[in-house]
């Protein structure tokens, strides 16, 4: 690190050994691959209080067992999001000796928290951050010191504490964290432990103002995806009225886009190794769409904070971009090359009439990603509340089908067709008995349209957040894309769309 970088000074006054367990969870909360952080005190400063407290929050297990590695030099965690290694280098007699317990490939491969860090000499990297600990005004009261650089712990560090303090003002302030997932979006999700309870947290910062950033706020315009947490709030009101299990808003912070959320626990609707669809399930779900899409649904609703929220419609545009995600992300990597003009020129005129026979069908609220990452199952409740909705915020209106699609060909785990087909059968005959005007057949045939319409565009879009957002776990459901795709390529309203993939995407070139 040059005299010039900008670097870090942050102080933290910590009452009792609460505090500092609840300041290792927040640094549990930003750590990532390559992190280095070199925990500096006297002896008895709480040094291995800290590290244990971390490495229990990244394993969610308050109870496991984190010895001090004074003897062994060197513990070593293989943990679900991260391996951690907990290096105590007090009987480091060289630096040298950090070759032997592997310090750079645990730093290549995870993450390391380092006791007596000056015994390393200068084998550390400029990058790490330095915590501190100093006795404080009590037995148990502890100062502390972060500092490092600027660039790489600043706004971490910064968004991590301003959990702590919305957490504090929420009536949790040493609630336990732990990491319940993240998603495509900038949005992660935790889940907060304190003696009340259980609530999940919402995190969902704003896009850095810097080139990736304004792509991928672009990017989310040009899909009619929304941006920051107010919409959130707003559709989770709307669809608590509407008698959807949604979960409740305990608590939120929308300028620093923090939501404290009703915890609806963790069952889903899938089971088994590796994940099937319960069919009981799924059949809830699907009932639970064909309610809300028998309803005249307004345009607007109550935004939750004096105002309201206008709901996009996705329209032809919105389609239309989805799907040449394809064409810009997913044809470079399944060809080794762009798509030329022709391709593009033919790729246009088939889905030019489909959308357009899309957008002249009837209009619902679409949650856009109904499928079972984003559903619970709560078998206390009855009929369809028993079927928790917790991902809505891009709710815009589309086609029926759009949804019905979304979970038929669930993007995350194999539906089989025949359970495709039964699920179509659930729909349609919930349809008929709530009454109204319900074309079965021109349902059926846009189910089609758009089931290829989203295969299309997760075909793309997998491949754009490996190369673009750094999330390469999702290139996983690429084979599944493939086989929702040939499964509803033969119905005959896709004929030319088939022709095309077998032309400008040849079998060979689907699994590269």
């Amino acid at each position: 690190m040059s005299d010039d970088t900008p670097s870090l000074d942050l102080r933290l006054d910590l009452a009792d050994e609460t505090a500092t367990v609840a300041l290792a969870e927040d640094l549990a909360a930003i750590l990532r691959r390559g992190d280095v952080v070199a925990l500096v005190g006297d002896l008895g400063a709480g040094k291995s209080t800290l590290a244990r407290a971390l490495v229990r929050a990244f394993a969610d297990d308050a109870g496991l067992d984190v010895p001090s590695p004074t003897f062994t030099l060197v513990q070593s965690y293989e943990l679900p999001r991260l391996t951690i290694a907990h290096y105590d280098l007090y009987r480091l007699t060289d630096a040298s000796e950090l070759d032997e317990l592997g310090f750079d490939e645990a730093i290549e491969t995870g993450a390391a928290l380092i006791e007596w860090p000056d015994r390393a000499e200068d084998r550390l990297p400029a990058a790490m951050l330095v915590v501190a600990i100093g006795a404080g005004d009590g037995p148990q009261a502890r100062l502390v010191r972060l500092t490092g650089p600027s660039d790489v712990w600043g706004e971490r560090l910064e968004r991590t504490l301003a959990v702590r303090a919305f957490l504090e003002v929420a009536g949790s302030p040493r609630g336990h964290r732990r990491h319940l997932q993240g998603d495509a979006s900038s949005r992660s999700y935790e889940r907060i432990h304190d003696e009340h309870g259980s609530a999940v947290l919402m995190n969902h910062p704003p896009e850095p103002d810097d080139d990736a950033g304004r792509a991928r706020v672009a990017a989310r315009a040009a899909a009619k995806l929304a941006e920051g947490p107010e919409p959130f709030l707003a559709i989770d009101l709307a669809l608590a009225e509407l008698g959807v299990s949604v979960p409740e808003v305990l608590a939120h912070d929308l300028d620093d886009g923090l939501l404290l959320l009703e915890d609806l626990g963790s069952e889903p609707c899938f089971s088994g190794t590796p994940p099937a669809p319960i069919a009981e399930r799924y059949g809830a779900a699907i009932e639970l769409l064909a309610d809300l899409h028998a309803r005249d649904l307004p345009e607007a609703v109550d935004d939750g904070d004096g105002g309201t929220w206008v709901i996009p419609h996705l329209g032809t545009e919105g389609y239309r971009n989805e799907v040449e995600i394809l064409l810009d992300w997913g044809l470079p990597h399944y060809l080794g090359r762009p798509a030329d003009a022709d391709e593009r020129e033919r790729f246009g005129a088939i889905w030019t009439p489909l959308l357009a026979e899309i957008e002249a069908g009837p209009k619902t609220w679409s949650m856009r990603d109904y499928h079972s990452p984003n559903l619970l199952w709560l078998p206390e409740r009855k009929g369809t509340a028993r079927v928790g909705v917790v991902d809505f915020q891009d709710v815009a209106f589309a086609h029926p089908a759009y949804d019905v699609a979304s979970l038929t060909q669930d993007a995350r785990l194999d539906v089989p067709a025949a359970l495709e087909t039964e699920l179509l059968a659930v729909y349609v005959a919930a349809r008929r008995d709530r009454g109204g005007t319900f074309d079965e057949a021109g349902f059926r045939r846009a189910h089609a349209i758009l089931a290829a319409q989203r295969a299309t565009r997760l075909l793309g879009q997998f491949v754009r957040l490996k190369l673009r957002d750094g999330k390469p776990g999702y290139m996983r459901h690429v084979p599944r894309q493939w086989d929702y795709l040939s499964r509803v390529l033969d119905e005959p309203v896709l004929r030319p769309l088939k022709l095309w993939y077998e032309d400008v995407v040849p079998a060979d070139r689907r699994l590269v």
